[in-house]
């Protein structure tokens, strides 16, 4: 039978249709937050977006026509970083009122749940209670539900705005703006731009604190670290990890380098390699520092544990340690964590059925602490080696070590106190490598060390291991559950902290990168986050060929590195 078909006019009504095929009638021209309201007791978790026909929107977006859509929780990795992001946002507007003759820096992330800020300027007297006044206020204005306004200003217009705030990293950094406007947010008179998507008003904000630091002009800004919680945890971060976020701090300041503006500012001007000199002169401070505190203990010590999670560059620092270590006199023995997997089969299993790679179940913890143990005792050992390609333990190379020489233990899982137990504390020492914190955007607007890992990663695993960007983006969920798990909650173990982020090393992935992420396929899951990073390396300029050294942590991921093949192990 044939069907006739004919031209009817448009209503008011349009259909907003849920992942789970559930139709939601609202009025034409209304926001997605209109549309979800029905949703919102549903909701395990608090909504602060949805991802609109494949597109992630905020919740102001006005939907014009018939749509799918699909809300967006402070469970998912987007929206814990609208609601960071958001928050940070309410957290700068109010501060620019109540402090007008000081700057906030919001500098880093910190492991129990929120960000480390500091103030420049002169130091706040009675600084618990212009905290304490900072928080009040913030939830005053919480209560009061105020809309977050998405507003375009030319370029012109957002200079003027930041020119009258002086802040001058903002007015460079347009410059490198390749779009003729600027998407703000405006809370009453106060107008910043938050390089992402926001909730669209305060009254989305309750759960956070603000929690004074050891010094007056230092503060945190507190939320739940899970994004799933409607607790803060205790605020319980390492001195020594505090303290390298520090050294890190005064190394950008030694290398003139204060915001993403001032990196592309040194690559404009010919500058770039002075800083890549500087920085990696800086990381071989590190090295040797870290080499040196082993070899004042090496009458006991015996294994160096380096743990850290995904892409934080431990092979090349486990080499480059192992060059230091030799120059002190010391002999270097390495041993691959990953040669102690267990057979595939015997992996554990994720909730959906699939591997859990990221396991400190998948490593023979019995096998590597009996062989671990008979190599310090002088014995000769047969150690496994980990076929990865068809998932088998096999025999590996005999060794036997001599009673100077030092076992270098590289992996993810190095914190873990299910490692070594049959191996006395004074034996061990113990190293997180990581990129604890990164050059910011600007004042406001840090850069995540988990999205400098990615893109370490994406950038690898394209060059090297044949895997496209939407594979590594969809594997990285899986990767981030495991580090939160296994790898995150003992950092605090460590003997030793190490930052292996370098000041430049966006500009040396931005090229790599985007070739990597462009080929993620729309509407695909990857595609949003891919998006996200592009958007992100827009503001970078790309570092020129050929300047990163070859021994760097870097080149492990952009290739070339000479350390590839390095090994400092011979059979006694």
């Amino acid at each position: 039978m044939k069907i006739k078909t004919k031209f009817v006019p448009a209503t008011d009504i349009i259909q907003a249709e849920l992942p789970d095929g559930r139709l939601i009638d609202g009025p034409r021209g209304g926001t997605v937050e209109t549309f979800l309201q029905p949703l919102i007791q549903e909701l395990k978790y608090p909504l602060v977006a949805s991802i609109v026909n494949k597109e992630l929107r905020e919740l102001s977006f006005p939907l014009t026509s018939n749509s799918n859509i699909a809300p967006v929780t402070t469970a998912d990795s987007d929206g814990k970083n609208i609601y960071r992001r958001s928050l940070v946002y309410l957290l700068s507007a109010t501060f620019e009122r109540l402090l007008p003759d000081h700057e906030l820096m919001v500098d880093h992330s910190i492991q129990s749940g929120g960000l480390f800020c500091q103030i420049k300027g002169p130091e706040i007297e009675n600084s618990a209670a212009v905290y304490q006044s900072i928080e009040k206020e913030m939830r005053r204005v919480i209560d009061l539900n105020l809309p977050i306004i998405r507003e375009s200003l030319s370029l012109d217009e957002a200079r003027e705005v930041f020119a009258g705030k002086h802040q001058q990293e903002k007015v460079d950094l347009l410059r490198y703006r390749k779009k003729d406007y600027l998407t703000t947010y405006r809370l009453g008179d106060f107008i910043d731009y938050h390089y992402g998507y926001m909730v669209p008003s305060t009254g989305y904000l309750k759960i956070f604190a603000i929690e004074p630091a050891k010094k007056p002009n230092e503060f945190f800004l507190r939320y739940p670290s899970d994004g799933v919680s409607n607790k803060i945890l205790k605020l319980s971060e390492s001195p020594k990890m505090m303290s390298e976020f520090s050294r890190y701090g005064s190394w950008l300041q030694r290398l003139g380098i204060g915001s993403i503006a001032s990196l592309n500012q040194a690559i404009e001007q010919d500058r770039i390699q002075e800083v890549i000199l500087v920085s990696e002169a800086l990381h071989n401070q590190k090295f040797f520092q870290v080499a040196r505190d082993i070899s004042e203990r090496k009458s006991k010590v015996r294994v160096v544990l380096i743990a850290g999670p995904s892409s934080s560059g431990k092979t090349t620092f486990s080499k480059r340690l192992s060059i230091e270590l030799l120059s002190l006199g010391i002999s270097p023995v390495p041993i691959e964590m990953d040669d102690f997997f267990v057979d595939r089969v015997l992996s554990p299993r994720a909730p959906d059925g699939s591997y859990d790679f990221e396991s400190v179940e998948n490593l023979n913890l019995a096998l590597m602490d009996d062989s671990i143990h008979r190599l310090i005792a002088g014995e000769e050992v047969q150690l496994p080696r980990y076929d990865f390609i068809d998932g088998k333990s096999k025999p590996g190379k005999i060794m036997r070590i001599q009673s100077d020489q030092i076992i270098i233990l590289e992996g993810i899982h190095g914190m873990n106190p299910k490692l070594l137990q049959g191996i006395d504390a004074d034996n061990k020492f113990k190293i997180y490598a990581s990129p604890l914190t990164q050059v910011n955007v600007d004042r406001y607007n840090r850069v995540s060390t988990v999205d400098t890992r990615l893109l370490r990663r994406v950038v690898r695993d394209y060059r090297d291991r044949g895997y496209s960007a939407q594979d590594t983006i969809g594997r990285w969920g899986s990767v981030r559950r495991g580090e939160e798990k296994f790898i995150i909650p003992y950092q605090t173990l460590a003997d030793e902290y190490c930052n292996t982020s370098l000041v430049y090393e966006l500009s040396a992935l931005k090229p790599l990168a985007e070739t990597a992420l462009r080929q993620v396929q729309w509407g695909s899951g990857e595609y949003i986050e891919a998006k996200r990073l592009l958007s992100f390396l827009d503001w970078v300029l790309p570092l020129p060929d050929g300047l990163v050294p070859p021994n760097s942590i870097l080149a492990e991921f952009t290739g070339g590195s000479n350390l590839k093949d390095f090994t400092v192990w011979k059979n006694n």
